[in-house]
């Protein structure tokens, strides 16, 4: 039971910020304290913990297992499209970790030196990640399956002297071969690894490039185990590049001590789980979620984390969240909304729930990508526990926006991820850095200094930091999401700031018209993105994915949510445009791409992000606009 109310929390944070975070870094076991706790010396570059020491493998491995929890499960990995589950222990965790850092050692890797992790949902990734942790050195995890060109911009900005990969991914149907793209990347990057470390999958067997590649069990064999290396809190952790990114790509920084300190606070405080829980993200190691809450959070906490393997529809069918739930005993589980509306999509009823028994179940999160209402209602209710979404980002590592759990629950308002999280001085700015009052929307944005965990800056690249994030409002670091605090400090992310549309002069929220199409009781998800107009000058525009089943002509749908629209959001709107597509865009995260739908519809040129999850689905929309009387891009 919450002791503290929320109230009291933030206010305390806020009355004092350095003593706060001092306070909750002693959770955390250090090799050398800090000499102070926040350092603005080189402000807007703020470090915390400077001049203290640890090692986070250490934090999350060793001192369970010299605690006494050496026996219990640390990661279970259930994979249903290789149809196994493997549980490894801490204890046997740990000495998996400590014997591929032997391995790393031989080949060379030291402190500050980078990794790069190129992998499948297999433990393997966890270990790799782990082991450079243990060693110091920093990895750099690439979503498993990226283009070989996307690799090769990512080798050349990290310089890593190794590469850790897997000979296979699985998906739903097909094997996706990593060594191609791989040897493709080594072509076509200017900086050469001179080692790739290679798990040869059953499923896909190799045969290895000489004098450069060397099997994961070979070098497991020949390994001594490696102890912890001391670093200091301030030295960089890992490199996650943002999804999307054109040209060189921007690698977010994560540092060890702040990492630590926050992420453990988080697990108590947002998720409300303690040691010997089960917590489950449902996402993938190649993103910040996978790092954050499958790998690091849940196992500084010394939880029994979820490695999953599998879709949450189609590995075997719409059941296959609530199977793992239930055969795991979930406790908390985190997944992105998109996930729930393909189940919502495939089984309306939830009739695959009643099949498990999820009584285990807490809570259930959700992030990513705003959730609209309606799949946070319809989520409730099939699996009545809390469904709480809320909202942060690859730079931030964890919530800025949440409802907490370990402090205190507040009521939910569907469609708000509830309040600022303590550490988090939330405004709401207009064009010219003026603060806007309640209700009124504009750019979320958050008072420097960020907390604890947050991106201290870009690998190697200040200066692009600053021009991304800082300089548009100085003193403040911009989300680029836009929406607004309600009366009761609730608050509302409708869109990124790059989706408010402008309809004859009024600044209209994307978001919010999406929220009432999503209500439509035949809709399984949207899209509304803005269309150039002549004499508005932009048109909203909706693109709907039906249920499955629904056998209602698309005429008549289409003008029930025009009608929705004119009724709830009002004529302003202008809402006439509107067509049914079999799927919407979207990154392999679950991101809807808005702005390449619009630069499509406008007739402009774009680029498809690396990481969208089916580039032939762009050749869908593109047909469907054309019907539309949209131009074609030539």
């Amino acid at each position: 039971m919450a002791t503290q109310s929320y109230g009291s929390v933030y206010a305390r944070w806020r009355a004092d910020p350095s003593g706060f975070w001092a306070e909750m870094a002693e959770e955390i076991q250090w090799d050398r304290r800090w000499d102070k706790t926040l350092d603005e010396s080189r402000a807007p570059i703020y470090r915390w913990f400077s001049g203290g020491q640890l090692n986070t493998c250490y934090n999350v491995l060793d001192i369970h297992v010299e605690e006494g929890r050496g026996e219990q499960p640390a990661l279970i990995h259930d994979s249903p499209v290789t149809n196994t589950v493997t549980t490894y222990t801490y204890r046997e965790l740990r000495d998996a970790v400590a014997l591929f850092a032997g391995a790393l050692r031989a080949k060379g890797i030291e402190r500050g030196d980078r990794v790069i992790i190129y992998m499948p949902m297999v433990p393997e990734a966890v270990i790799a990640m782990l082991a450079c942790a243990r060693l110091g050195a920093i990895h750099s995890v690439v979503f498993g399956g990226f283009a070989a060109n996307e690799l090769a911009a990512r080798i050349d900005d990290a310089r890593p002297k190794l590469i850790v990969t897997a000979s296979c991914g699985i998906e739903i149907g097909r094997i996706i071969e990593y060594k191609p793209l791989v040897d493709r990347a080594f072509e076509l990057a200017a900086h050469k690894p001179h080692t790739c470390i290679i798990l040869r999958r059953p499923q896909c067997y190799v045969k290895l490039t000489a004098s450069r590649d060397l099997d994961w069990q070979d070098a497991m064999a020949a390994a001594a185990s490696a102890e912890c290396v001391p670093v200091t809190a301030t030295d960089p952790l890992y490199i996650l590049y943002t999804s999307g990114t054109t040209g060189r790509p921007k690698g977010i920084v994560r540092d060890n001590g702040g990492h630590a300190v926050a992420l453990k606070w988080s697990m108590k405080n947002i998720y409300g789980v303690t040691a010997g829980d089960v917590y489950w993200a449902a996402s993938d190691v190649g993103w910040v979620v996978g790092h954050s809450y499958i790998v690091y959070g849940p196992l500084l906490q010394g939880c029994t984390t979820i490695l999953y393997e599998g879709k949450p529809v189609g590995t075997p069918d719409p059941g296959a969240f609530w199977r793992v739930i239930s055969e795991h005993r979930v406790k908390v589980m985190f997944t992105a909304p998109t996930a729930f509306r393909a189940i919502k999509r495939e089984d309306p009823q939830g009739r695959h729930v009643r099949r498990y028994d999820l009584s285990c179940l807490r809570a259930q999160f959700l992030a990513g990508e705003r959730c609209d209402p309606d799949t946070l209602n319809w989520a409730q209710a099939i699996l009545k526990v809390p469904v709480i979404d809320h909202w942060w980002q690859t730079e931030t590592a964890w919530a800025i926006a949440a409802n907490c759990l370990g402090i205190e629950q507040l009521p939910i308002k569907p469609g708000s991820p509830t309040k600022a999280v303590p550490g988090y001085d939330l405004h709401v700015l207009g064009p010219q850095g003026n603060e806007l009052p309640l209700g009124e929307m504009g750019s979320l944005c958050i008072k420097l200094p960020l907390p604890p965990g947050c991106l201290p800056t870009l690998w190697h690249n200040d200066q692009r930091y600053k021009e991304a994030y800082l300089n548009r409002y100085p003193g403040y670091y911009v989300t680029g999401d836009a929406g607004y605090l309600d009366e009761n400090g609730y608050v509302w992310v409708m869109s990124r700031t790059d989706d408010v549309i402008n309809v004859a002069g009024h600044r209209l929220s994307t978001g919010a018209m999406e929220e009432v199409i999503a209500a439509h009781p035949d809709v399984a998800e949207c899209a509304v993105i803005g269309v150039a107009d002549p004499l508005r000058g932009q048109l909203p525009m909706g693109l709907i994915v039906l249920k499955t089943g629904v056998r209602r002509g698309e005429d008549e749908i289409k003008a029930e949510l025009v009608q929705r629209v004119r009724e709830q959001i009002g004529p302003v709107a202008a809402f006439k445009l509107c067509t049914v597509v079999q799927r919407l865009p979207k990154t392999r995260s679950g991101k809807c791409l808005r702005v390449v739908m619009r630069k499509m519809a406008d007739g402009q040129s774009y680029h498809p992000p690396a990481t969208i999850d089916d580039p032939g689905i762009l050749d869908e929309i593109a047909l469907c606009l054309h019907k539309l009387g949209f131009p074609r891009r030539a």
